[in-house]
């Protein structure tokens, strides 16, 4: 099922982890429309990135799934908000987050996630508000991305 041009349910709720771990990650039906809203808010981020293919590593995530790989109950990957993803042909993920931070991708939070040595991915949410909080995150823990 397509959620956008270029974005599908399937990519959106794929994960190898659940895989490995047998554990169910399809979207409740209700989720759906957000789940579009995200879809298309990529596709923003994708123009964004002169229209160059983005590759999503995380989407959606049931709760099993999240609390299965240590994340909060409240992320908005639960909820359908929220995507990983990274884009090669576009640059390193330090790029992107260049590229999308004051850009007119109408992200609730966009987060620059591990990116040592020009590598880890970039964490962004599309929320009913967009707060446009952008932080790095890494071992250290989480810090405010400044002009």
């Amino acid at each position: 099922m397509n959620l956008s041009a270029h974005f599908t349910l399937a990519e959106f709720a794929a994960s190898n982890e659940a895989a490995r771990r047998g554990i169910l990650n399809d979207p409740p039906a209700e989720l759906l429309p957000t789940l579009r809203r995200t879809a298309l808010g990529m596709e923003t981020v994708r123009i964004r990135l002169g229209g160059m293919p983005v590759i999503i590593s995380s989407g959606y995530r049931s709760l099993e799934l999240n609390r299965a790989i240590g994340s909060k109950d409240t992320s908005q990957h639960i909820k359908g908000q929220a995507v990983d993803f990274i884009c090669p042909r576009y640059g390193n993920p330090a790029n992107i987050v260049a590229a999308l931070k004051d850009s007119d991708v109408p992200y609730d939070q966009l987060i620059l996630e591990f990116a040592r040595n020009g590598g880890g991915w970039v964490h962004v949410s599309f929320a009913d508000s967009a707060r446009r909080q952008a932080f790095a995150l890494d071992e250290r823990g989480v810090q405010p991305l400044f002009s």
